[in-house]
């Protein structure tokens, strides 16, 4: 029985462990046809214009009617090369590798990329 409870003590510690490393949470993208895209299987988009080092957005606004952010919750932490960083508004967004991301409005369906290379400005998230 000692041995049970011993084994049991350190398969919890391990998955407590792993669980902790990991930022509490899946993460918020996914890797399809070598993009990432958000839970629903959409693309994701980098805007050249936003700062490098991930301290904000500058898509607000009519921009991001048109680009709408990958939201975080307030939940939500650093993972990996994901980082979260808090919009003018206030609310969350995600970032990858210090990019805000972004949806595009006109993309209609998983697998659309017609938001890559719009005003040179606007490019597919890659991994």
């Amino acid at each position: 029985m000692k041995i049970h409870t011993c084994i049991a003590g350190i398969v919890l510690a391990t998955g407590l462990a792993a669980c902790a490393s990991y930022g509490g949470g899946p993460a918020p993208a996914m890797v399809a046809q070598d993009a990432l895209t958000g839970s629903n299987g959409m693309t994701l988009y980098v805007f050249d214009k936003d700062p490098a080092d991930g301290s904000k957005s500058v898509c607000n606004g009519p921009c991001a009617s048109n680009w709408p952010p990958l939201f975080a919750n307030e939940m939500d932490r650093a993972n990996g090369h994901f980082s979260v960083l808090t919009r003018d508004d206030g609310k969350k967004q995600w970032a990858y590798r210090g990019k805000p991301l972004y949806y595009w409005i006109k993309d209609q369906k998983p697998g659309d990329r017609s938001g890559d290379g719009v005003n040179n400005v606007w490019h597919v998230a890659k991994p």
